[in-house]
C-alpha cells in the first residue's frame, strides 16, 4: 500500500486520479490510499433525494454528483481529504467493516490531539460529542474501493452553511482547529495520518477472521 499526497486540487483532477488508481488496483494489485485537499466543492451520492443540497442553483461552488454513499458534503481548503484505493478481497469482503475502520484511524489521529472523537451508531462518521469532524462516504467497484473520508483541519467551516451537512438537519460541524482554538496546519494532521493508515488499512487489519 502506497501513499501519494497530491496537494490542493480540483475535484474533477482528484477523481479523475482516483479512477485511474483503481484500474491500476484491478490490473495490477497496486493499493494507493491518495491525500490532497480540495478546492471548494460540493458532492453527494447518487440518490433520488438531494433536498441536502438546498437550493442547488445558488450554492456558492460547484456540484458533483459521483458514486458514494450518502448525502452532500462540502470540501475545501484547510481539510484533510483521504481517498484509500483498496482491494476488499485481501480484506473480508466486508464493506460495514471497512467503514468501521475508516472511523476508527480517525478517532486515533484525533487522540494524537488530544481530541476524544467517537462513532455514533447509524451515522457514518466521526463525532465529538454533538459536533460532527469527519466525513466518510465510499463507493465500491468489483470490491476495489474508492472515495474515503474528509477530516476538517481549519476552523474555516463556512462552506458547510450553504447545505445540510450529511443531510442531519440542524448538525454543527466542527475542526481540529476549533477544537484546539489554534490553528493547527493540514501537514502536522498529515505527518500524523500515515502511521493510522498502515495501522489500520493495511489486508491484516481489516481481514475477518
Amino acid at each position: 500500500m502506497r501513499i501519494e499526497w497530491l496537494g490542493r486540487i480540483e475535484y474533477q483532477t482528484g477523481l479523475q486520479i482516483q479512477n485511474e488508481r483503481l484500474e491500476s488496483c484491478l490490473d495490477d494489485g497496486v493499493e494507493t490510499v491518495i491525500l490532497l485537499e480540495h478546492e471548494p466543492v460540493y458532492t453527494i451520492g447518487r440518490l433520488p433525494d438531494k433536498s441536502s443540497l438546498r437550493n442547488a442553483d445558488r450554492l456558492p461552488y460547484p456540484v458533483f454528483e459521483i458514486n458514494r454513499g450518502g448525502q452532500a458534503t462540502y470540501h475545501g481548503p484547510g481539510q484533510l481529504v483521504g481517498y484509500p484505493i483498496l482491494d476488499l478481497r485481501l480484506r473480508g469482503r466486508d464493506l460495514h467493516h471497512y467503514l468501521r475502520e475508516l472511523e476508527r484511524l480517525l478517532i486515533g489521529l484525533l487522540a494524537d490531539f488530544g481530541i476524544r472523537g467517537a462513532s455514533i451508531e447509524g451515522k457514518t462518521g466521526v463525532w465529538i460529542e454533538d459536533r460532527k469532524i469527519a466525513s466518510i462516504g465510499v463507493g465500491v467497484r468489483k470490491w476495489v474501493t474508492m472515495h474515503g473520508f474528509a477530516l476538517n483541519v481549519a476552523s474555516e467551516l463556512r462552506g458547510f452553511e450553504s447545505i445540510t451537512p450529511c443531510g442531519i438537519s440542524g448538525v454543527r460541524m466542527t475542526s481540529i482547529s476549533s477544537e484546539l482554538e489554534r490553528e493547527i496546519s493540514l501537514e502536522t494532521v498529515r505527518e500524523k495520518l500515515v502511521p493510522h493508515l498502515y495501522r489500520h488499512l493495511e489486508p491484516a487489519s481489516l481481514t475477518n477472521l
